[in-house]
């Protein structure tokens, strides 16, 4: 019953598709290291307590979210992510990724009476608006450093694999020239 969690596998099954729908191809895959690092946020979150996750493990998994679209992009598309406009990607997105749930939760908040961000009803204290502007500032730490994490995963298995289509099935060769 957790929808965050289970817009992510949804999310994340969802561009795992892409590529083998797209492409008619079952072999059109991202590579399996890539899709078992993003697995990696739901394989914790099921196995952990869910008071022992916290919005780290969020913005780790919408950061393996970004890593997976940079490395969709480049795999199967034209594009030719450089290894710092990859690690730049990953790290804007995840970052744009917490200011949207920081919203969303913020128009609950004031819409339906929720404390995702405000921790009380406006009109607030002073301390509560101190404590719920540190909070957000701890999420986008949280997620800027998760971003880079991410970007980081992006370079190292880039170099480890500078080209990943050559993955890709002879019948897709190709396709991206």
């Amino acid at each position: 019953a957790d929808f965050v969690w289970l817009s992510f596998a949804v999310t994340l099954v969802a561009l795992a598709v892409v590529p083998p729908l797209l492409f008619r191809h079952p072999r059109a895959m991202l590579p399996w290291e890539v899709l078992a690092l993003a697995a990696l946020p739901l394989f914790g979150r099921a196995l952990a307590a869910p008071g022992l996750t916290s919005n780290v493990a969020t913005y780790l998994a919408i950061a393996a979210l970004a890593l997976v679209v940079a490395v969709e992009l480049d795999t199967f598309t034209s594009v030719r992510l450089a290894n710092w406009f990859g690690v730049v990607f990953v790290v804007v997105a995840t970052m744009a990724a917490a200011g949207f749930v920081a919203l969303l939760g913020w128009g609950l908040d004031l819409t339906v009476g929720a404390t995702f961000v405000l921790p009380a009803e406006p009109p607030l204290t002073a301390a509560e608006e101190a404590a719920a502007v540190e909070g957000l500032v701890r999420d986008f730490v949280a997620a800027t450093a998760a971003g880079v994490v991410a970007g980081v995963v992006f370079i190292a298995y880039f170099r480890r694999y500078p080209d990943a289509r050559i993955r890709l099935p002879e019948e897709l060769e190709g396709v991206f020239e």
